[in-house]
């Protein structure tokens, strides 16, 4: 098989680090996965036992590579990797979307996959520029949960609007207009929650391009993290939307 580079974005693959998100590839998107890397170090456990057995499953080549996995993770406690093509799908056209408007860092946007998956957000888009949502550092923050996501790369906000004209927008902002419970009470499929980058957060013009949100919080803080505002905002959905 061809040598494996180091990951760059340009690659048509990339690694899922790790023995838990390589299981989750495995028994996810096993159609995505190449090979599986095992660290020589890596002692005999349930997880990898698991992996090894699902390799064999579905006629995945494995192979000791400690120093690929000594590169990918910068550490010495990465003992298995999944070596997976990049396939990124069509979002459900009539199901709720998670829009993630220029995320910068990349334990964000992993932490924001896997809790988009927790609380039922299955169609995720991501607004150009942002972190690579195939690099390592995002699929392994994501713990796996990429591999059983949709998720697709726009290049600007114009693009995903132009494929999902129907969704009504909640994008959440600082000076938005009802809270969360208010507007998930009157959402009715499609819809999609927009979320801005973590510092500059959304652009004035989305407050007209839906239903403003903002999160009350105490003027002992100027804003809520990312990741935090955006669960908060996906729990609230989730429990209450339609009602």
């Amino acid at each position: 098989m061809a040598s494996l580079e180091a990951y760059r974005r340009q690659l048509p693959y990339s690694y899922a680090p790790g023995l838990f998100p390589t299981l989750e590839a495995l028994t996810k998107a096993p159609e995505q996965v190449t090979r599986v890397l095992i660290s020589s170090r890596a002692q005999e456990s349930e997880a990898l036992s698991r992996i090894r057995q699902l390799c064999a499953q579905h006629g995945i080549r494995t192979e000791a590579a400690d120093r690929v996995l000594q590169r990918l993770s910068q550490k010495d406690n990465c003992f298995a990797a999944a070596v997976f093509h990049k396939t990124p799908g069509a979002l459900k056209a009539q199901a709720r979307h998670l829009v993630l408007h220029n995320p910068m860092d990349k334990g964000n946007v992993g932490t924001l996959l896997r809790t988009a998956l927790g609380f039922g957000f299955v169609d995720v888009a991501v607004i150009l520029p942002a972190a690579d949502l195939y690099d390592p550092h995002v699929v392994r923050a994501s713990m796996g949960a990429i591999f059983s996501l949709r998720v697709r790369e726009y290049d600007d906000f114009e693009a995903y609007r132009a494929d999902y004209p129907a969704h009504h927008l909640y994008p959440f902002m600082l000076d938005g207009a009802v809270s969360p419970e208010t507007a998930a009470r009157g959402a009715a499929l499609p819809w999609a929650l927009v979320m801005g980058n973590e510092g500059s957060g959304l652009p004035h013009a989305f407050a007209q391009l839906g239903t403003p949100v903002r999160i009350a919080h105490s003027d002992k803080i100027d804003s809520l993290n990312l990741a935090i505002a955006a669960s908060i905002g996906m729990y609230v959905f989730d429990q209450y939307a339609g009602e």
